[in-house]
């Protein structure tokens, strides 16, 4: 019985932990969704801006990386996670906000208007290589709010200690990091089923769309 108790707070804690900051959960989900949109609308009205982005994922090897890891869906799926775990959510969200208060949200504000600027549909094959890849964006979006979420409660903890039970700033900030913690179970589950999809979309559906 304790150990199925165990389990059960492993599932229960992080909805525990939206529940009681949901207002800041729908606010950066309408952020991060919402500036990708804007930004596919820049893209839309200017696409010479998604061209050059385009243009800059090739020449700093990106694109190579990424028709040399399809041949093998398990190793690009690998990759896709590496990239999305470690290099977004980790390197450009986290550890931002733990030397600077809630800086890695403003890190991932720009990327995700950037992002919708690069994947702005400017003409028909990236408009049907959308129609798989809106899911992705769907999942892995809501993988980094969950992210973005530690980092505001972070923020929060290291500010305000107090309204988190905390005596001072040193316990805020460690209470903080557990909420990261928690709230990074469900993000690294929802990750790994995005990397799984966007490396099976890209082999084979989009591809299919395009024959």
């Amino acid at each position: 019985m304790e150990q199925r108790g165990g389990d059960s707070r492993w599932f229960r804690r992080p909805f525990q932990i939206i529940r009681a900051n949901l207002r800041a959960y729908l606010a950066l989900n309408a952020m991060a969704y919402g500036l990708f949109l804007v930004g596919m609308g820049v893209g839309l009205m200017r696409p010479e801006l998604t061209g050059a982005n385009v243009v800059s994922l090739e020449q700093d090897g990106t694109s190579e990386l990424v028709t040399w890891a399809m041949s093998n869906a398990w190793l690009f799926s690998l990759i896709i996670l590496a990239v999305n775990a470690i290099g977004l959510s980790l390197v450009h969200v986290l550890l931002p906000s733990a030397i600077v208060p809630f800086g890695g949200i403003a890190v991932f504000a720009y990327w995700a208007f950037d992002t919708g600027v690069t994947l702005a549909p400017v003409n028909e094959v990236t408009a049907l290589t959308m129609i798989p890849h809106s899911l992705t964006v769907l999942v892995e979006f809501q993988a980094y709010v969950l992210v973005l979420l530690g980092a505001y409660r972070l923020g929060m903890s290291w500010l305000r200690p107090r309204t988190v039970g905390a005596r001072n700033r040193r316990q805020g900030y460690v209470h903080g990091l557990r909420q990261v913690g928690w709230l990074s179970l469900p993000a690294l589950a929802l990750l790994v089923v995005g990397a799984i999809y966007e490396a099976l979309e890209i082999i084979h559906l989009v591809p299919l769309l395009l024959s």
